[in-house]
């Protein structure tokens, strides 16, 4: 089944006067299951891409389709689409700090309307998932940075989203929490959850089982490095 489908999509920018085309032409089709890595260096567009994957921004010209549906045009909308079918992993966690794990991981629950009582079990099971189960009255600051990485992860996964987006899930932690967070990805991918994951680090993305380059705002697959991470 086809989880996402980029057709000839292009985004541009004015810089002052001058229009300024980051994404030329991206085709991308992701199935259900996928896990992909995406590398690019600086100013490759990698995060403009990443943007209009997760719904964050809408492509200049071209057609985008999640779960065979063509992206609406309306903030609501589109703010509907990332609460019920995408979830978030970023380099930063953005937890709150107030909150202790289980709270952080309802958050999203709390916005669709979740009931308290599912709120809370669903939380926990996602805490339980990246085995986190022993520290769900934890705060932010009472948690190591790869054990904040992994509450952020089930806050993403509480809402069984179609697609998992991760933006440098492993940029802000040492080589031990990192691996532990791919990990993680390895065993969720298992199970059928499709992955696409921004990385700048050759190691991480030979993780996933597809690697893609941008560069120049081109995209395109890089099957000698695809083949090594299978291997």
């Amino acid at each position: 089944m086809t989880i996402l489908k980029l057709t000839d999509i292009c985004k541009d920018y004015l810089q002052g006067k001058q229009t300024v085309r980051v994404l030329k032409n991206i085709n991308l089709t992701v199935e259900q299951g996928d896990y992909l890595a995406i590398m690019g260096p600086s100013g490759s567009g990698k995060s403009t891409l990443m943007n209009i994957i997760g719904c964050l921004d809408v492509p200049t010209s071209g057609s985008y389709e999640l779960n065979g549906k063509s992206l609406p045009t309306s903030d609501n909308a589109l703010a509907d689409i990332r609460n019920k079918y995408i979830g978030f992993v970023f380099q930063s966690f953005y937890l709150m700090p107030k909150l202790d794990a289980v709270d952080n991981v309802a958050l999203p629950l709390l916005y669709a309307g979740v009931s308290l009582k599912e709120r809370r079990a669903r939380a926990v099971e996602a805490l339980n998932a990246v085995g986190l189960g022993e520290r769900i009255h934890f705060r932010p600051n009472q948690l190591s940075g790869g054990q904040c990485q992994r509450v952020a992860i089930a806050r993403a996964m509480v809402t069984k989203p179609t697609l998992l987006l991760a933006d440098e899930p492993t940029g802000a932690l040492d080589s031990k929490a990192g691996e532990q967070i791919m990990e993680i990805f390895r065993n969720l991918s298992k199970e059928g959850m499709t992955i696409i994951m921004i990385t700048h680090e050759l190691a991480i993305a030979q993780c996933a089982d597809k690697i893609y380059h941008i560069r120049d705002g081109q995209l395109r697959e890089s099957e000698e490095e695809a083949d090594h991470a299978q291997a």
